[in-house]
């Protein structure tokens, strides 16, 4: 579902049912009163209004040129029909009007569909519109590599936001916040049914995307691809999930609080929180304060022990000498005696 992306909003779905999905039903020709044109790949056919002709072949050249999906084989998925919707309502058209207005995406698994939105200022072709594109294609390709198997909600959107760029450690800090809190809800009772409050969605998202990011990151490629075979082989996640990793899920759950815990302790929570920078700010100004204030303080003692530019005893030997008059002047005391140089 969610590209778990909290300051940038963007989020990507994985239908599982909508209204028409999963039966024969044929594809749109025209959706919001305009007729669509469709472009075909090896991988993918791309669905798309006249005016946006340009942005579906760059998404055609992406889709079929998409790398193995984690796990699975390179020919997964396939046979893909991708709708570029050009205005919200041949979005809702498309999807039945279920998904909340903050998405960026949506797969439809049991209609090998994915949806992505052109006309509301969404960049497809570059930046999270890549990112998006890719989730939703990780969903359609795990669906299809198992068939008629239910994944777990959490597996499931962890899995896509694993294989679209891995997991947001700026954002772990939330998860200890609510471990700490007891506010992280138990992964088995995560039903992702397109909650209409952001935040809440958000949450959901999030703890399952750092939850698969630390089963892949300790199981690594081999791990997952043993897992998947297992899975499709015994129709069982849960029996697969113990026999490749050793633990059941509920264990797993335990492993994963605690490494969030170990991995993203209080210091990491402070230092990603407005509430430890603006602590921190403080605490620099009142530092460069009082260092200006000792400054101050300083300056002004080495003022007091220096010499004045006219000291007073400068000014009593000028004015004595201003008095005496000139030396040697004749009406001075420094001038000859008497009768000295006069003529007889």
């Amino acid at each position: 579902m969610a590209i778990v992306r909290i300051m940038m909003l963007a989020v990507g779905a994985s239908l599982a049912s909508l209204p028409g999905a999963g039966s024969a039903q044929e594809l749109p020709g025209q959706l919001d009163g305009e007729s669509y044109l469709f472009l075909s790949g090896e991988r993918a056919r791309v669905h798309f209004a006249r005016e946006d002709s340009l942005v579906a072949e760059r998404v055609l050249r992406l889709l079929d040129g998409q790398p193995a999906l984690p796990g699975l084989p390179d020919s997964i998925p396939a046979g893909v029909d991708a709708f570029l919707a050009h205005t919200p309502r041949a979005f809702d058209e498309l999807t039945g009007g279920v998904v909340p207005e903050w998405r960026a995406g949506v797969a439809i698994p049991s209609r090998n569909m994915l949806v992505m939105p052109t006309g509301e200022g969404v960049r497809v072709v570059d930046g999270e519109g890549l990112r998006t594109l890719r989730h939703e294609w990780a969903h359609l390709g795990l669906h299809g590599y198992l068939e008629d198997l239910r994944a777990p909600r959490w597996f499931d959107e962890g899995y896509a936001q694993w294989a679209s760029g891995g997991f947001d450690a700026m954002e772990a800090w939330r998860l200890r916040v609510l471990i700490a809190a007891g506010r992280a809800p138990a992964m088995d009772s995560l039903e992702l049914r397109w909650p209409r409050d952001r935040q809440d969605a958000q949450t959901a998202y999030l703890l399952a995307a750092s939850a698969v990011t630390y089963l892949l990151e300790e199981g690594g490629p081999d791990g997952l691809r043993l897992f998947l075979d297992r899975w499709k082989a015994r129709r069982s996640f849960e029996a697969a999930f113990r026999m490749t990793f050793g633990l059941s899920t509920s264990q797993f759950e335990e492993d994963w609080k605690r490494h969030v815990k170990r991995r993203y302790g209080w210091l990491f929570v402070l230092s990603h929180s407005a509430v430890f920078w603006l602590l921190l700010a403080l605490v620099l100004l009142f530092m460069v304060r009082g260092r200006q204030w000792r400054n101050r303080e300083k300056l002004a003692r080495l003022r007091a022990g220096e010499l004045p530019d006219s000291p007073a005893f400068w000014n009593e030997r000028t004015e004595a000498i201003e008095t005496a008059g000139p030396r040697g002047h004749p009406d001075g005391p420094g001038g000859p005696p008497p009768g000295v140089g006069e003529e007889p």
